[in-house]
């Protein structure tokens, strides 16, 4: 009897033992990192800034018959 109770146990342990045993497999996919473009225009406001700094020169310019674009 002993041995039948032995040969029980060693195989209902070897069935938990079995039963319990899981494997996972996880597969990790490559990450890809695109760069990112960021456009900021700030020539609004520094042409802005450089039309008042230099309109009493443009003025000068329109009252005394010169174009801008043509002194030499």
């Amino acid at each position: 009897m002993t041995k039948l109770a032995i040969a029980l146990l060693g195989a209902a342990f070897f069935l938990f033992a079995t039963a319990c045993n899981t494997r996972h497999a996880v597969e990790v996919q490559p990450v890809e990192i695109k760069p990112i473009h960021i456009t900021i225009d700030v020539n609004v406001r520094v042409e802005k800034a450089l039309e008042d700094f230099f309109s009493d020169i443009d003025e000068a310019e329109e009252e005394s018959g010169k174009s801008p674009t043509n002194a030499e």
